[in-house]
């Protein structure tokens, strides 16, 4: 594993707060919160609001401190991708050793108030999902293969398993269905970006899917996972977790992803392409929040 060049090192002193915000990823950090809360609230133990908010708190300054060590070891490559060359680092605001032990401290930080406060199980699941999105995918998958997102997406996966096991001290057959949802969502989501972002990753030696098998190859495969998707995220309902509302709004969005997936598969030229990849990265993001959002609301307002 070999460590990447970093942009020169920059005085320091010229960051501002929002500078270390956006070390954060604070849109990453609000999907995980959110994911994580319908996890603690479809445990089936009841949890103590204190302990709600320590457990809540800690997921996601621990999604930060992956945001931050993340942006830390890419930030060669984030000076060279237009999306991301006005981040922190590449733009000479904060120095990579103020990332490094930005995201060093908040990493122990979370991982520490978590195991005293709530329980082990949670506090070594969080810890293992910090490793896994910093080692084994921003350090090693991320520049090896084009399947750093199907591997790397159980980083993302993995906060409504943490928040379970800090409600309910164990893990269940319902909080790897969450983890599954978002795992297999993962790839088609992103792969969607890297279809019209493919140059971007080109010019800065990532494998995306689109690099490495061509724009087509990346269209069916996004195709295939879309098809496996939309069924489980249906088996909730099959299971007795989830109830009829969770039901029609799993069958209805699930039917708009495999449309949108594939008009991605036949629209393979052309602006009408890019557009057709813009919906489908758009739609998806509506498609997970819908999906959670309704389990949320089914465990608060019980028999809708």
């Amino acid at each position: 594993m070999e460590k990447p060049g970093h942009a020169p090192e920059i005085a320091g002193g010229m960051a501002s707060p929002s500078d270390y915000i956006a070390l954060l990823k604070p849109r990453v950090m609000s999907l995980v919160v959110f994911t994580a809360l319908v996890g603690l609230v479809r445990a089936p133990d009841h949890v103590h609001p204190v302990i709600a908010f320590t457990a809540i708190l800690c997921i996601a300054v621990g999604a930060g401190a992956a945001g931050a060590l993340n942006m830390w070891w890419d930030a060669d490559i984030d000076a060279i991708m237009s999306r991301t060359r006005k981040r922190p680092i590449p733009a000479g605001r904060v120095t990579p050793k103020e990332a490094l032990a930005f995201g060093m401290t908040l990493a122990c930080f979370s991982v520490g108030v978590l195991g005293l406060l709530v329980n082990a199980l949670s506090a070594a699941l969080l810890a293992f999902t910090i490793f896994f999105y910093v080692v084994i995918y921003t350090m090693w998958l991320k520049r090896s293969t084009s399947q750093n997102i199907v591997i790397g997406g159980l980083a993302g996966a993995l906060p409504p398993m943490v928040a379970w096991a800090a409600a309910s001290g164990s893990v269940s057959l319902e909080s790897v269905l969450l983890v599954a949802i978002i795992f297999f969502w993962t790839p088609p989501h992103f792969w969607a970006l890297a279809l019209y972002r493919a140059d971007d990753y080109a010019r800065a030696g990532v494998p995306m899917l689109p690099v490495t098998a061509g724009p087509d190859e990346t269209r069916r495969q996004i195709l295939l996972y879309t098809l496996f998707l939309a069924p489980l995220a249906f088996v909730p309902v099959l299971l007795g977790y989830a109830g009829i509302a969770y039901a029609i709004v799993s069958a209805v969005t699930g039917a708009g992803m495999i449309w949108l997936a594939v008009a991605v598969y036949r629209q393979r030229t052309g602006d009408e392409a890019v557009r057709a990849a813009r919906r489908l990265f758009g739609f998806s993001i509506l498609y997970l929040f819908l999906l959670f959002a309704t389990l949320l609301v089914e465990a608060v307002i019980p028999g809708i």
